[in-house]
């Protein structure tokens, strides 16, 4: 029973197929290929504007790390929450990336930025006050490392608040189609209709092999050249990039994304009421997407762990399950049969 990440998944098989379909004669290098030229295409359908600039990584902490050194100097501080990835999760990537960006963490439930704190925040910045770093950017996650998502109007408002300060803004989706298909918001409504200036597209913990899509919106499109000059000088241009590029591609295709996110928000809901069923467990943050947060017993601790079950302790006392596109009913049987032991 594996419900340790979505990473741990395999890629799926159309992943694979749209990956040999374009392995075979050549092609040039570093993303001025046929296969990158089709899929500008799609974002362009998808994003509903053609007014963007793309570069493509195989890794979240690279994309997340790249997109943010075209939104803060390294004399600057990036707002974000104290719970995101980019704190906890890519050992000082984005302050590595950025030449010596700070980080200024906020709180907030369930791992979304309390408003209160954020316009606290934006109200002491003062980029005069050469004592302090002022903040540049603010950075969201959706869906967040706790598995709620942002409703578009939150993204909207806070997105408001940031440029009413000065402040540019970011949007980390790793998950964002598991946020999608919970509020239904369309990938444009969630982006830079929302006022969010540089996404990182996350395709990985979907069902990609590795491709993830950093998008750079409106005036943002200038620092296209900046950005793929960081990418070349941190050993993020791949020269065979059709590859990333067709699983993107693949991915787009027929929504098959979206398709797959809501398989794996779909097993994750039938995971967290059969865990919520037993008397005295309960989520600890709403079960939004594709990662269910409980707070156990010590008993069904006890069981999950002999059983050998792969989850995660989580800070704050509750424990992580993750589903995705290949949960196998095979395992949500088996955590149905195990859990009837309690």
């Amino acid at each position: 029973m594996d419900f340790s990440s979505d990473t741990a998944a395999p890629a799926h098989p159309k992943i694979i197929e749209a990956i040999a379909a374009v392995n075979h004669g050549t092609e040039p290098s570093y993303g001025a290929d046929a296969v990158n030229a089709r899929l500008r295409q799609q974002l362009t359908e998808c994003l509903e504007t053609d007014d963007f600039e793309y570069w493509l990584c195989a890794s979240g902490t690279a994309s997340n790390a790249l997109a943010l050194s075209t939104l803060c100097s390294p004399i600057g501080a990036i707002a974000c929450h104290q719970e995101a990835h980019i704190e906890r999760d890519e050992r000082g990537a984005p302050e590595f990336f950025t030449g010596g960006a700070k980080l200024r963490l906020l709180p907030g439930q369930g791992a979304q930025i309390d408003e209160t704190a954020l316009r606290a925040a934006l109200t002491a910045n003062n980029p005069d006050f050469v004592h302090e770093t002022p903040l540049e950017a603010l950075s969201l996650t959706n869906l967040t490392e706790c598995g709620t998502a942002y409703p578009v109007a939150q993204v909207e408002a806070f997105s408001e608040l940031a440029k009413s300060a000065g402040l540019r803004t970011h949007l980390d989706g790793a998950r964002l189609s598991n946020a999608l298909v919970t509020t239904g918001a369309s990938l444009a409504e969630m982006s830079w209709k929302a006022g969010i200036d540089v996404l990182t597209l996350g395709l990985t913990k979907t069902g990609a092999i590795g491709c993830e899509v950093i998008i750079l919106f409106g005036p943002m499109r200038d620092q296209a050249a900046a950005l793929r000059a960081r990418a070349k000088r941190s050993g993020h241009m791949p020269p065979k990039m059709r590859f990333i590029a067709a699983q993107a591609e693949a991915m787009l295709t027929d929504n098959l994304w979206l398709s797959l996110a809501a398989t794996a928000n779909s097993n994750a809901k039938t995971l967290a009421d059969m865990l919520c069923a037993k008397p005295d467990v309960s989520l600890a943050y709403p079960a939004q997407g594709n990662e269910v947060f409980c707070i156990l017993t010590p008993e069904i601790e006890a069981l999950i762990q002999k059983a050998g079950v792969k989850c995660y302790p989580w800070p704050g006392g509750s424990y992580r399950f993750v589903c995705s596109w290949a949960t196998a009913e095979t395992d949500l049987a088996a955590m149905r049969d195990l859990l009837a032991e309690a």
